[in-house]
């Protein structure tokens, strides 16, 4: 699979990398590593990182704009998106050939090679296979620093279960490079005094119920009382996952439409119910939307039963 890959990125002078919409660090981190690894090691391709700008997470890496010819006869690859309806930018189609690298577990099939390991902590640490397997490729610093960064935001800085020995072999490849990893962490983990207030709202406010699920709902008033976005807010999602007695929870968080619904778990796999209300992910970490708060306490309540199993 990674041989057919690196075959057709010779091939291609042009190529294009998407990923998923609302992009968090592995989104980010593959889709930017991976652009870096072809730049580094074949100068003559032009290569383009397309999508919405993340404004908290730029530090990392900034979007390229480009024009719809760019992309006749282009290379195409999208980093970590189960589902086609998620890839931000919807030219991804436009190109010459279509490639899907991702970790989630597949929802929708696409792309050829569909290189898909659920058993990876991140699409990242996947992207670390490439240049571990073909020893002739560099692998710069700037290349490293990103995926790194994509490896620390999956795996919640090595502490989820998601993480095996691989994990830890990729991440010590990576940062034998000399890239700043304290700079690196105090912006990913950085938050402004907005954020931090919220944050206190949160913990103030959240709900436990006797099954272990925490709840919080976040109404676009609160959250722009706070002069914040639902996605600052959902950005918060772990702040109370400490708490005791808690096997899994919910972080909801209004948008003009709709209410998105950041959903995490340390027991019960999660990633169906996502899918029952529009969304999917990870068995413990997973995100899906409802139309309503009434739809939000039926999500809780599947929740709730999904808890006593």
């Amino acid at each position: 699979m990674i041989d057919k890959i690196v075959d057709l990125i010779r091939q291609y002078d042009t190529i294009i990398i998407h990923r998923h919409v609302r992009p968090d660090p592995d989104a980010l981190g593959s889709q930017g590593g991976l652009a870096c690894l072809i730049r580094d090691n074949f100068p003559g391709k032009n290569v383009y990182s397309v999508g919405e700008e993340s404004e908290s997470l730029q530090f990392l890496i900034k979007m390229d704009q480009i024009d719809d010819s760019i992309y006749r006869n282009a290379l195409v690859i999208v980093c970590d998106t189960a589902n086609r309806e998620r890839i931000s930018d919807e030219r991804y189609n436009n190109g010459a050939h279509l490639i899907k690298i991702d970790h989630h577990p597949v929802v929708d099939s696409y792309g050829d090679p569909e290189w898909v390991n659920t058993e990876s902590s991140s699409t990242s640490e996947m992207l670390c296979s490439i240049f571990r397997s073909h020893p002739e490729l560099t692998l710069s610093t700037e290349a490293a620093r990103l995926l790194y960064a994509g490896i620390v935001g999956d795996t919640g800085r090595f502490q989820y279960s998601n993480v095996t020995s691989e994990t830890f072999l990729a991440a010590s490849e990576l940062v034998k490079r000399p890239f700043n990893r304290q700079a690196f962490f105090d912006q990913l983990y950085e938050r402004s005094l907005e954020q931090a207030r919220l944050n206190g709202y949160v913990l103030e406010h959240f709900t436990l119920t006797e099954e272990g699920v925490g709840y919080v709902k976040l109404t676009q008033e609160v959250i722009r009382s706070y002069h914040l976005t639902s996605s600052d807010a959902s950005a918060l999602v772990n702040c109370f996952s400490n708490v005791a007695h808690l096997k899994a929870w919910v972080l909801f968080s209004e948008e003009d439409e709709v209410i998105r619904a950041r959903v995490r778990s340390k027991a019960p796999v999660i990633n169906q119910l996502a899918a029952k209300y529009h969304g999917g992910g990870h068995p413990m970490a997973s995100g899906a939307t409802v139309g309503s708060w009434e739809e939000a306490d039926q999500l809780i309540a599947d929740l709730r039963a999904l808890c006593t199993q």
